[in-house]
């Protein structure tokens, strides 16, 4: 695909992904906010069927909500849904991860260094991970474990742990990252579609027929509406994931993955506990203390400089140009990147001197750079870069 096309094809569809993304997790925190801040009705408002209400003020005006306990005595005329948000972020999802890791898997998806896949090969087993993974939720979700919410937690804990570690065994760091954000986005789509829509469709259905409404479609969708609650910020994090290697390039970034789902889960918990009016700072401090060991356990281990050590400026730029500036160039010469990305360009000392911090933080802590390491940077390479950027990367 021709790259000025395959540029404009991902800036339509990441933006299209985000506005929807907005969309969706916006409507669902504010129903999660909405049903857990609901209070007692009056007596008369009781007597209608409605199970709680809420007052707000937004926007110079009042407003009033209330929700029953099953379903009004008839459905109104003008009824709203909010199902397109769910099915439309899956969509460009679905196309974004299409466009960058499966068009785009020579670049994205396979590094030789893990496993040398063709792009057929590793195509079939993403696809395979996505289906295997919302399969086996879509499965457990049905079965009597939905009733207990900690045991089907552990379960679902374990199967995302051995997604992750599995994928990791064949795919690029971020491509293996991506397709975890893949299958919990598709899960969260699926409640939508499989669960919650469903069951709501029932409930008018009921109303429409003249018949009692079964509680039971109401529970369904409540459960997996929670299930999709406390997968929004893990899957959020994923989305932005690939502009911190500082994670996915660490050696076990499998289980920093994994760790930071839990993490971003239990920060989640803690707002839907402060709804109900239940302070449990705790937990969020605990979220936090955990992410700063986190932070201290995967850090790069410090690179030893003698003052004393002759640092050679010509050295220093012969690297970089051979091993960054074939993608990081005003003239790049790789066959992929013909346009410097994120337009950082290392054509001279000064401009290397200008991006040293993070020549450091890509190159030779996270050693996410060079891209799948094309151009072959030697780890006595990325040291030589170390001591130049302690010695406050000099230019001359």
């Amino acid at each position: 695909m021709d790259p000025y096309i395959n540029e404009w094809l991902n800036l339509i569809i990441r933006f299209a992904h985000l506005v929807t993304g907005v969309a969706w997790i916006g409507a669902s925190f504010y129903f999660v906010w909405l049903d857990n801040h609901l209070q007692t009705p009056p007596k008369w408002k009781d007597e209608k069927g409605i199970k709680g209400d809420l007052w707000a003020v937004h926007g110079g005006g009042f407003y009033e909500v209330a929700k029953y306990k099953l379903a009004p005595p008839e459905i109104p005329k003008t009824l709203h849904w909010f199902k397109w948000e769910a099915y439309t972020t899956w969509l460009t999802g679905f196309l974004l991860l299409t466009l960058m890791f499966y068009v785009g898997a020579e670049s994205y998806l396979i590094d030789t260094r893990v496993a040398d896949l063709t792009q057929m090969q590793a195509i079939g087993i993403g696809l395979g991970s996505i289906i295997v993974g919302f399969g086996s939720y879509e499965l457990l979700v049905r079965t009597k474990l939905k009733d207990h919410g900690l045991i089907l937690g552990i379960v679902l804990l374990v199967l995302a742990t051995a997604l992750s570690y599995g994928l990791t065994q064949v795919f690029s760091a971020r491509g293996a990252y991506i397709h975890i954000g893949a299958i919990i986005g598709s899960i969260m789509a699926g409640n939508v579609f499989f669960g919650i829509i469903p069951s709501q469709k029932a409930l008018v259905d009921a109303v429409k027929n003249g018949t009692a409404p079964d509680p039971a479609y109401g529970m369904n969708a409540k459960v997996r509406s929670t299930h999709n609650t406390y997968t929004t910020l893990p899957i959020l994090f994923i989305m932005i994931s690939n502009h911190y290697p500082i994670t996915y390039n660490h050696e076990y970034n499998w289980l920093v993955l994994v760790v930071i789902i839990m993490l971003t889960a239990a920060v989640r918990q803690y707002f839907v506990m402060r709804h109900f009016g239940k302070q449990k700072p705790a937990i969020l401090v605990g979220a936090v203390v955990g992410l700063v060991a986190l932070a201290f356990a995967i850090a790069p281990k410090a690179v030893k400089v003698d003052a004393a050590q002759t640092l050679d400026i010509t050295k220093v730029e012969q690297i970089i140009k051979a091993r960054c500036s074939t993608c990081h160039s005003a003239t790049p010469t790789d066959e992929v990147f013909t346009v410097a990305p994120a337009g950082v360009a290392f054509d001279d000392i000064q401009t290397m001197s200008q991006w040293a911090s993070r020549i450091k933080a890509r190159g030779v802590d996270s050693k996410d750079m060079p891209l799948m390491n094309k151009t072959n940077m030697t780890e006595q390479e990325r040291q030589y870069l170390a001591m130049w950027y302690a010695k406050g990367a000099p230019t001359k």
